[in-house]
């Protein structure tokens, strides 16, 4: 079996992993600007998705230009958030440099799309592949893939612990080669019970104050898990952006969450922004929290909220992800100021950041990884693959982190 690494080795971002010029898992892109993509574009016989996240799949039309129709597999979650990504990068970017594909392509996908349940194994390209519950965001999976000699276990975006929207992976099937991501491999998470505690206390004690908080977060996922966390703490909240549209979707999904019923109620709890007359501007005035896109704001109803909010000491703004370099998000934590809607903004309002990652920490990835303690573990989908490779062979592992663009023969 030959594993070329065409993205996210090396990097977090374009992952693409192919497999004897045949099987692709994942095709997405980093968000940069300009973005970029896999380093070739392949043709295979079928794909594989690990989830609906833009790293992962954010560049799967384009696998259907010309002629080419390979069945694109994936659990139904995946599918849907892979759709709904897509048409928004054609709504931004479509006719760009900055969108590799068209709605004609975005259409093809739906006609060779086939989705498969967590621990159903179906043929794809000749192989058996097998979905896991990665514990990531709902439909999120380890890729178990057969060829009848060899497994190789493609951990996709994984975490051991549990979250309110879904619980973490226990899933440990046998294989022969495990490709594992490395996002968090040098970070230890603060316990997420703590995290939770901090964040509901500061942002209670903010409308007990008169103020308002803004929560960016991420549509997928992120959003989700900040209604079920102000539901369960019966704080006040209103949802915006694209995490509306993600959150209705994941109600018709009740098998791919934790909890479907503290779902419901957390759909319920949130009021809806629609936007219109000038809605969101009234908003801002509210005793409440305001859970919206973009995580990192760099786009979406957040654009309204931060002019709003900013000027007054009393309101507060609370990142709840990974903010990366360069991004209005991390200015704004680093110098107190961002580039909001083209002007650069001094904010008054106090900022603050919570770790609610949806990633195994270095803890998690050791814990995950014990179960495999004697198959070869290629590190992908980090900054610092190399090292967190190096640190798993001093602990006795057999341990490398490809090259991006290297093939990897697995017996």
């Amino acid at each position: 079996m030959d594993v070329q690494f065409l993205g996210g080795a090396g990097e977090i971002g374009r992952s693409a992993v192919l497999i004897d010029e045949s099987l692709l898992l994942d095709f997405g892109m980093l968000t940069d600007s300009p973005p970029q993509f896999p380093v070739r574009t392949p043709s295979p016989d079928a794909v594989v998705v690990s989830h609906g996240h833009l790293d992962h799949v954010g560049n799967i039309p384009a696998l259907v230009s010309g002629d080419a129709r390979p069945p694109i597999h994936w659990t139904p979650p995946t599918y849907e958030l892979a759709m709904t990504l897509a048409r928004d990068t054609l709504k931004l970017h479509g006719g760009t440099v900055n969108c590799p594909f068209t709605e004609t392509n975005v259409r093809r996908v739906t006609q060779v799309s086939e989705t498969h349940g967590y621990r159903e194994s179906f043929e794809a390209a000749g192989y058996e592949v097998t979905f896991y519950n990665a514990g990531h965001i709902p439909g999120s999976a380890h890729v178990l893939v057969d060829d009848g000699d060899t497994r190789l276990l493609y951990s996709g975006d994984f975490h051991t612990d549990d979250q309110r929207l879904v619980s973490g992976t226990s899933a440990r099937p046998a294989a022969d080669a495990v490709i594992c991501e490395s996002t968090y491999a040098d970070v230890d998470h603060e316990p997420r019970k703590t995290v939770e505690e901090r964040f509901v206390e500061s942002v209670e004690t903010t409308l007990w104050e008169g103020g308002t908080v803004v929560v960016p977060a991420f549509a997928i996922g992120r959003t989700q898990e900040m209604l079920l966390i102000c539901e369960a703490h019966d704080i006040p909240c209103y949802v915006d952006g694209m995490g509306k549209q993600v959150t209705e979707m994941l109600g018709q999904y009740p098998e791919y969450v934790r909890d479907a019923d503290a779902l419901q109620r957390a759909k319920s709890h949130a009021r809806f922004v629609t936007g219109k007359d000038g809605q969101r501007k009234r908003i801002t005035d509210q005793k409440a929290a305001i859970v919206t896109t973009s995580g990192m704001l760099s786009g979406g109803p957040a654009m309204t909220y931060i002019p709003e909010i900013r000027g007054n000491p009393m309101n507060k703004i609370t990142m709840t992800g990974y903010q990366v370099e360069g991004t209005p998000g991390r200015d704004l934590l680093e110098t107190g100021s961002a580039e909001i809607d083209g002007r650069i903004m001094p904010v008054s309002a106090r900022v603050e950041q919570y770790d609610f990652s949806a990633h195994a920490d270095r803890d998690g990835l050791f814990a995950y990884l014990d179960s495999y303690r004697d198959t070869p573990v290629l590190v992908n989908h980090g900054d610092r693959c190399e090292a967190f490779a190096t640190t798993l062979r001093e602990d006795g592992y057999d341990a490398t982190a490809p090259e991006l663009g290297a093939t990897v023969a697995i017996q």
